[in-house]
């Protein structure tokens, strides 16, 4: 949101925030600023959304990791602040450090509207003119690295998916793009033989955790709900979830969502039984213009009911299916998919239960909700039949600009900013009574399973040991590219069946109280339990089955990767993970870095990777290596099965920081030896002085007792 009203600002993993609140300053290198030129604008019919749907594609095909993204150029007056928000706040996405936009009119314009008093208004624009920050038709354009330019008016009705928020899918080619992904769709994954590995994935464990709890049933019969599972097919969307991302909280969005129900409910549509469907705002002004404007009632009669301010659907809150769809989508192995307007849709995040993730506008939430499937080309097949039994296409409830515009008008005034801002922190009446401890330090409670005192100061000597080369080390994973945080770091619902449900059964709760990873992450035992448990992970090491497990070497045994990892820790094998490029893209999750220290990883070897995650990587005491141009696992011809050596690490760090190189010695059973370099991305002499210290909390701890 702040880079969308110019104020730089940019994302840091949790570990690095850890640590500046005990006072730790961060460095980084000095980024590149790519310029990207917009003009022109938006042609009817295309949202905010679509637009940085289009902008992700672009800035991820050119390659943005490290740098900053700066908007500009003539189509900028076009561009409300919202979505420009928008933009900005994809910017893990596209991976950038961030996406910047210029202080002008539309900036003082919202700063008014949110209730900015007039004297705050005169200073920043008179502050901003001064130090050659406001930008209008007259500045004269900066020297970039690089520029790129889009003519908005380019700019299509679009999703992106079923995997990656920059894969994008034209609309009128979503259709298509599905018949694509089911063709090559793996088999339904088989079970490790292993004992071990079976009892991890026996089906008696319970399955989703979530299911145990009451039957969702969105308001219908159980007759109704088991008809539908019956017509539910490969495609069906099961979840439409309008999320409370940044474009939940961008009133043309939000207004073009209801006006389509609107419409819809007019014309007799319904949201297709095997849909769940939810409105998640990002803010409760969303409420306040949607009451106004007379639509809630309508996303109400679609079952768009509210269902919170928060994060639900796009983090893996979205709680179960009705019993009879999840059924009919396990007895027939159906790919099945969500539609949500959020940032983020990678593999397992949102649910298990479904196989593809498109993220869309809101109105296209609606839109999907309606036809109840993917697999439909929305410009040429109705969404349904109204109330005369004649044909009800998209085109035909799809509000104008022009109407988005008037309501807009008519619905968001400045005083709901007001009101509601000036009372976001008061909280509801169970939160004003929760008890409050006294006392300067933490109480912790043994029996809790929630927070829990984690382990990563035991054993801790004052001053820190020499760095050492790894020896005899074994693969804990063999990944592939793009491989994001949710597959590492756990979210969304515990399943009763892994190790992580299974540690909070022997300790009492029940799975219908086992709440998320989330809920739960100050519990490092759960945590480390659901580490590279993500349901859609792919380990080569065990290609024929699907979730978090691999083979214990050399003895060759398929166990879950937490029982894997645990055994390695009793043989004293120090472990690695093989990986491709786009290591740790998607959120900055700190446990993404915690959880594989804790199995006891000591390296990791990608092709490249994702800012935070790399730095998060040093910070908890992991060595980020990575893959010289034209070297991977495949070209090397690295199995897995291999016993690794990674020599000259004291070299490497002794030396200035930045394209350091150590060597790898991949021994085979045979014997036979594969050795290559690898490039040390540790980037600043502050790094390498966290990576020397076991990590930077670990480093802040001992700067902090020197004192």
């Amino acid at each position: 949101m702040i880079n969308g009203l110019g104020v730089l600002g940019w994302g840091v993993g949790g570990i690095e925030a850890e640590a500046a609140m005990l006072g730790q300053p961060i460095s980084m290198l000095v980024p590149q600023v790519v310029g990207f030129r917009v003009h022109g604008a938006l042609r009817e019919g295309a949202t905010a959304t679509d637009l940085v749907l289009r902008v992700t594609e672009m800035l991820r095909q050119r390659g943005v990791v490290g740098k900053f993204v700066e908007f500009f150029g003539p189509g900028m007056p076009s561009l409300p602040l919202a979505d420009r928000a928008t933009i900005a706040n994809m910017a893990p996405e596209y991976g950038a450090t961030c996406g910047i936009f210029p202080v002008d009119a539309k900036t003082i314009e919202y700063l008014e509207f949110t209730g900015r008093s007039k004297e705050r208004l005169e200073l920043v624009e008179a502050y901003c003119q001064e130090q050659g920050l406001y930008h209008s038709a007259s500045t004269p354009e900066a020297t970039y690295s690089d520029t790129m330019d889009l003519d908005l008016a380019s700019v299509e009705p679009s999703l992106a998916g079923p995997k990656r928020p920059q894969d994008r899918v034209a609309l009128s080619a979503v259709k298509e793009n599905f018949a694509g992904v089911l063709a090559q769709l793996p088999p339904a994954a088989a079970k490790p033989s292993g004992s071990s590995a079976a009892k991890a994935t026996d089906s008696s464990a319970g399955g989703l955790a979530v299911l145990t709890a009451p039957p969702v049933t969105g308001g219908r019969t159980q007759e109704e709900l088991a008809k539908a599972g019956e017509e539910l097919q490969h495609g069906g969307v099961v979840f439409a979830a309008i999320t409370s991302c940044t474009n939940t909280s961008n009133p043309s969005v939000m207004l073009a969502a209801g006006l389509l129900a609107k419409k819809a409910v007019e014309r007799g549509l319904e949201t297709k039984p095997w849909v769940k469907t939810s409105l998640a705002p990002g803010s409760k002004v969303v409420t306040d213009y949607l009451g106004k404007s007379g639509l809630t009632k309508y996303l109400d009669l679609l079952k768009f009911n509210l269902v919170g301010y928060g994060c639900t659907t796009c983090i893996g809150n979205s709680g179960p299916l009705p019993r009879e769809i999840s059924q009919a989508i396990a007895e027939r192995n159906l790919a099945t998919v969500s539609v949500l307007s959020g940032n983020r849709n990678f593999e397992g995040r949102i649910s298990s239960e479904v196989r593809g993730n498109y993220l869309a506008s809101p109105p296209l939430v609606v839109a999907f909700a309606l036809a109840g499937r993917i697999d439909i080309d929305l410009y040429t097949e109705p969404l349904g039949q109204d109330k005369d039994g004649q044909p009800v296409f998209l085109r035909d409830i799809w509000p104008s600009q022009e109407e988005i515009r008037q309501t807009l008008e008519e619905a968001l005034e400045s005083e709901m900013f007001v009101r509601q801002y000036s009372e976001v922190y008061a909280g509801d009446e169970r939160w004003r009574a929760l008890p409050i401890p006294e006392g300067a330090t933490y109480d912790w409670q043994e029996a809790s399973t929630y927070v829990k005192l984690p382990p990563f100061f035991v054993g801790m000597s004052p001053a820190p040991e020499d760095v050492e080369d790894i020896h005899g080390a074994r693969a804990l994973a063999v990944l592939g590219d793009s491989i994001t945080t949710d597959h590492i770091s756990p979210a969304g619902a515990i399943k009763a069946n892994q190790p992580a449900g299974k540690y909070l059964v022997e300790r009492g709760v029940s799975p219908r109280d086992f709440n998320s990873y989330g809920s739960r992450r100050g519990n490092h035992e759960v945590m480390m339990r659901g580490t590279f448990a993500n349901v859609r992970l792919r380990n080569r090491l065990v290609p024929e089955i699907e979730g978090g497990y691999t083979l214990h070497l050399p003895d060759g045994e398929p166990l879950s990767i937490f029982d894997a990892a645990m055994k390695y820790q009793e043989e004293q094998v120090p472990l690695i993970i093989l990986a491709g490029k786009e290591y740790g893209t998607g959120s900055s999750r700190d446990w993404a870095a915690k959880g594989p220290r804790l199995l006891g990883v000591q390296a990791v070897i990608a092709g490249s990777y994702e800012r935070i995650h790399r730095s998060n990587l040093v910070g908890m005491g992991v060595m980020p290596l990575e893959f010289k141009d034209g070297d991977s696992a495949e070209s090397l011809g690295l199995s897995g099965h291999e016993v690794f050596d990674i020599v000259g690490l004291t070299d490497a760090l002794g030396g200035r920081p930045g394209g350091q190189t150590v060597r790898v010695r991949a021994t085979g059973a045979d014997d036979g030896t594969t050795e290559f370099e690898v490039i040390v991305r540790i980037d600043t002499p502050q790094e390498v002085l966290y990576y020397q210290n076991g990590g930077i909390l670990h480093y802040v701890l001992r700067q902090l007792a020197a004192d």
